[in-house]
């Protein structure tokens, strides 16, 4: 998996983060925190301490990202999405606006004995999304998911399993409803053989790599 290695281990943080990157005066942007070059974070996001966002990204209005989130290069977060610690993006992925990536499979505020819980009463789930993904407007996805490349998650989609590759999931609890392209747009089945009308592009399901005819 892609993570935008080189421009995370070579990000700044702190003032040179400010001034490589686009930092609204209005976000928070811990000290702690790792941006690539290029990376736009707007008005009133935040990124925690251990947070390394890759270069060429966009977080938008709002946005959260949790202490210890990886994301890639080139990702796109809209307004307002969650991305708690456990999360990784790699290169090329689109968080739409209000998605939230949880990180408590079994989540209470306090013990069985009534005390306020912390750090160590409860496990760190992990979200995984791989490159070129797509996560719909208000979709939430459940901490141990995996979600393929080049997926996609409909908007307002509960993602409680694994998308595979080029998956199309719809829903609550989100099914698979098909494939996608790299482009986006959906697929269709032509004995057993999943196509793009737009630009040719061919996927089988359980093998061999998504192609273009002619690349």
């Amino acid at each position: 998996m892609e993570t935008g290695g080189a421009s995370i281990a070579t990000g700044c943080s702190g003032r040179l983060a400010r001034a490589m990157s686009m930092i609204h005066e209005t976000a928070e942007v811990s000290p702690g925190a790792v941006i690539g070059e290029g990376t736009l974070v707007w008005h009133h996001a935040q990124m925690r301490e251990g947070a390394r966002v890759g270069a060429g990204c966009i977080l938008s209005k709002g946005v959260y990202v949790d202490r210890d989130v990886v994301v890639g290069d080139n990702v796109k977060i809209q307004n307002y999405a969650l991305i708690y610690r456990g999360s990784t993006l790699a290169d090329g992925v689109f968080v739409g606006p209000l998605a939230c990536l949880a990180n408590d499979r079994f989540p209470r505020a306090v013990t069985p004995e009534g005390e306020r819980k912390g750090d160590e009463d409860w496990e760190v789930g992990r979200v995984t999304v791989e490159r070129g993904a797509s996560i719909g407007a208000a979709a939430v996805v459940l901490p141990g998911v995996r979600i393929g490349e080049w997926a996609m998650v409909g908007a307002c989609a509960l993602v409680a399993r694994d998308v595979p590759e080029h998956g199309l999931v719809l829903g609550s609890p989100a099914k698979l409803a098909g494939y996608v392209c790299r482009c986006g747009r959906p697929m269709v089945e032509e004995d057993g053989v999943w196509r793009c009308p737009v630009d040719g592009e061919e996927h089988r399901p359980d093998g061999p790599e998504s192609k273009t005819p002619g690349r």
